[in-house]
């Protein structure tokens, strides 16, 4: 089972379909170090990374270790991170889990390590981990290690922390993940993503007059652009920010189960035609991310009727002027999973 979204926690990205390589990042400040031999990759991004499921009697829990599965197939154990958060009075909580994200490239995953609790984004092609600052890594008072999300952007540079404070007081942290400078993102605002390029960040509040607001920051912080959505925005998922931090796709599933796409740009507060998506109707929406070409790729699931559980996952591209899609990769996800989650999540 997965932790209930706050809006929508993360938006779309992309997914890894081929192994990929690349040199190690340079030495930060924040101390990118060798990795230890608690785990075993091979060169080959993630597909998605999961958590198992146990049960004794009617009770559910969270089990074992953090798995990756990588797009050449093998299935890797991620042994140095931690699985039960601590709660804000100093307590290991075994019904949830700590917060863990994969890039929208699939290279890289930030999590919890268990030895220390310090927040660490590792990369799975060169298998080097960068230790993020303890002020990231600890929770504000009053806040526990399963009270928050992280979202990392398509490239890995920069990484959200996202506080569930029960006020909205506490600020969410925006990371570079290179150099450990930390940024804040208003309280009241729940992180839904990063564009491809990783220069915008797309955030949701609610207001007072019960409107949804869609804000949009720079890598430095700054807000760049703000509205308060149409409703057909708002009240639909998934979501996509694009490269020029003002165009947002909208994925609409309709009552009769018909997929449809909607660009709003925000800056001119305009919604744009709605298009079919020429899916199967078996299929649920899960996740967009803009392509350089100016379309889409689209995470379609496959879930079983008898138990709701997501059996499989089709990666799409996607025409936003036709509403054409192509299959470009389909995988297998386990059965009785706690929670499992795909590059750009």
């Amino acid at each position: 089972m997965r932790k209930p979204a706050i809006l929508a926690l993360s938006a779309a990205a992309t997914m890894a379909l081929t192994t990929l390589a690349g040199p190690a990042q340079a030495q930060a400040r924040t101390g990118a170090v060798s990795a230890s031999a608690t785990a075993s990759f091979s060169g080959s991004a993630i597909r998605y990374a999961w958590l198992k499921s146990c049960s004794k009697k009617d009770n559910y829990f969270p089990c074992g270790s953090w798995h990756l599965l990588l797009a050449n197939g093998r299935d890797s154990v991620l042994k140095d991170a931690r699985v039960f958060p601590r709660t804000a009075k100093g307590k290991v909580d075994k019904q949830s889990y700590t917060a863990l994200s994969v890039s929208g490239d699939g290279r890289r995953v930030s999590y919890f390590r268990d030895k220390d609790g310090r927040l660490v984004v590792r990369d799975v092609t060169t298998n080097k981990v960068r230790v993020l600052p303890r002020s990231v890594s600890k929770p504000p008072k009053g806040v526990g290690m399963g009270d928050l999300a992280t979202t990392l952007s398509r490239d890995g540079g920069l990484l959200t922390v996202d506080y569930y404070d029960e006020n909205d007081k506490v600020p969410s942290l925006l990371v570079d993940v290179r150099t450990g400078k930390v940024r804040k993102v208003r309280a009241d605002a729940a992180v839904m993503g990063f564009s491809p390029d990783g220069e915008h960040l797309l955030v949701s509040r609610t207001t007072a007059e019960n409107t949804t607001e869609f804000s949009v920051y720079d890598r430095d912080g700054r807000r760049t652009n703000s509205q308060v959505v149409p409703q057909v925005v708002a009240h639909n998922s998934p979501t996509a920010l694009a490269d020029d931090g003002s165009s947002v796709a909208v994925l609409i599933t309709t009552t009769s189960g018909t997929q449809r796409l909607r660009v709003y740009d925000l800056s001119n507060d305009s919604v744009g035609e709605a298009v079919n998506v020429r899916v199967p109707k078996k299929e649920s929406a899960k996740r967009l991310e803009w392509t350089s070409g100016g379309d889409l790729k689209l995470w379609e699931t496959l879930d079983s009727k008898k138990t709701g559980e997501t059996t499989g996952v089709v990666v799409r591209s996607l025409d936003t002027g036709t509403g054409a899609t192509a299959t470009l990769d389909s995988f297998r996800v386990k059965s009785s999973l706690w929670t499992w989650w795909l590059p750009g999540e």
